[in-house]
């Protein structure tokens, strides 16, 4: 994670696993434009020519189109034509960027509260890199005293919302046959998500009976890694009430998924991605070390690990890539990046290496339905191990990496771990993954991105796996209150 203060600021802003986050109320003043300032000079410096179009794009909380207008007020002072794409998916507005090779800039916070709220860049070929993310920070950590907000454009900016959206949309044609979901009942989750009308359309236009839900006039976010129980027992009243076959989602930018089966039960993200990777027939398979360890070469493709976060990702799959291979990249969150072209139905659906939505939830049904089996049944037929997730809410950064320093120290973390055995084997790919000798994991990771501490764990059964991550957070929550 790169951090650098800005003068004046109650909080630094943070590139974390995958854009710039913040406080919203910060966001809406100088920090807004001024890494956007940042982002054109990095593009100038990468031979991004004056008046080329940068595509802006923002989710719906009520913070983001302030920020985004001073995302284009600030792309405009710089000599780049701004292009407003309005409300759109990140991974639509990145898309139609790849088609047309423009840089784009999603104005979102993703899964986390309201009162945050957080920029993710891309350069014309997909995400910008960490070493993109550090020469930015630095670039505005140094003109941070200096900085003055540019006045709005005098002019009316072009828009390309509709040409995005259809882009995307045609996607889906690609992806699954028309008809082909015919006689399945699907709920759709619409929250505050981005993309709740347009999922809706996509998976009627495929012949599916279609049941929105939940749809909210207020912000409510969606963590797909940690999904809330009032959310979990939502979906089980959905699928009894509607007999659904599956209820599906997305973050609030719509580039995660969240999926539950039939009985309403969650679909975890590492289980949408390898049955995205079955769907694709992926030769290689890079995901971070925090998805499920029963996602392996048995299964039929290469596994690559990586830390968490998009980019680490996109690099491992770019070095994974070689012609005729398809590779296929995906997080525990569930969202999905496609390292590579591939070819379905004699059709070429091009790379596009940024989480995205959309391919995931069509992939998933379209392995229901090509298979004839339940969600619940595929995951039965997986066998694999049982994971579980949650985090700690407005933990402070300090309190995580005090942790991580403690538990460092061998004989501190088997203390800390000793009511779930002895300690195996630990793995510092990103904060620590514990392999007890029982063959139970437990991951502890502070967030790259929020003041959040995550526990992930593997065991058995579901119960077992959530009282493991319960009682470890408890744990870490007590031995940080009394540093």
């Amino acid at each position: 994670m790169t951090t650098f203060p800005l003068i004046g600021q109650s909080e630094v802003m943070k590139f974390g696993s995958s854009g710039l986050r913040g406080l919203a109320s910060e966001l809406v003043g100088n920090p807004s434009g001024l890494y956007t300032e940042a982002f054109a000079w990095r593009l100038a410096a990468d031979g991004i020519q004056p008046n080329a179009m940068v595509l802006v794009g923002r989710d719906l909380r009520d913070s983001s189109p302030t920020i985004a207008a001073n995302c284009m007020a600030a792309l405009a002072a710089s000599g780049l034509q701004p292009i407003d794409c309005g409300a759109i998916p990140t991974p639509a507005l990145a898309l139609y960027g790849q088609q047309h090779g423009a840089a784009a800039l999603m104005v979102t916070g993703s899964h986390i509260p309201a009162d945050r709220n957080g920029i993710k860049f891309y350069g014309p070929h997909g995400e910008i890199s960490k070493a993109d993310e550090a020469a930015m920070a630095q670039y505005a950590a140094g003109r941070s005293g200096a900085y003055r907000p540019p006045p709005p454009p005098g002019t009316a900016l072009p828009t390309r919302h509709d040409q995005a959206i259809a882009a995307y949309r045609a996607r889906a044609e690609i992806i699954l046959e028309p008809g082909s979901l015919s006689g399945m009942r699907v709920g759709v989750y619409q929250h505050s998500s981005v993309a709740a009308d347009l999922l809706v359309e996509i998976l009627q236009s495929l012949g599916a009976h279609v049941t929105p839900v939940g749809k909210s006039g207020t912000f409510v976010p969606v963590d797909t890694e940690a999904v809330s129980p009032t959310t979990l027992a939502k979906f089980k009243s959905w699928a009894g009430e509607f007999d659904l076959d599956a209820i599906v989602s997305t973050d609030a930018d719509a580039d995660r998924p969240l999926i539950a089966d039939e009985n309403g039960d969650l679909f975890r993200g590492d289980l949408i991605g390898l049955a995205t990777a079955l769907f694709l027939r992926a030769d290689v398979v890079v995901t971070p070390v925090t998805s499920n360890s029963g996602i392996s070469k048995a299964f039929g493709f290469e596994v690559v690990r990586t830390k968490v976060g998009s980019p680490f990702v996109i690099e491992g799959m770019e070095a994974s890539y070689h012609a005729g291979r398809i590779v296929v990249g995906f997080e525990a969150n569930g969202g999905v990046l496609l390292g590579s072209d591939c070819s379905l139905r004699g059709k070429t659906l091009t790379a596009l290496p940024t989480r995205d939505s959309l391919l995931p939830i069509l992939a998933v049904l379209g392995l229901v339905e090509s298979t004839g089996k339940t969600l619940s049944q595929l995951r039965a037929v997986w066998k694999l191990p049982v994971c579980a997730s949650e985090r700690l809410e407005n933990f402070p950064v300090e309190s995580s990496h005090s942790l991580m320093r403690r538990l460092a120290d061998r004989d501190a973390l088997q203390q800390f771990l000793a009511p779930f055995g002895t300690v195996a084997e630990v793995d510092e790919t990103d904060g620590l993954r514990m392999r007890m000798q029982t063959g139970e994991i437990i991951h502890l990771r502070p967030s790259g991105n929020a003041p959040e501490l995550r526990c992930y764990s593997e065991a058995a059964n579901p119960d077992r796996a959530a009282a493991i991550v319960a009682l470890t957070l408890e744990r870490a929550r007590a031995i940080t209150s009394t540093d």
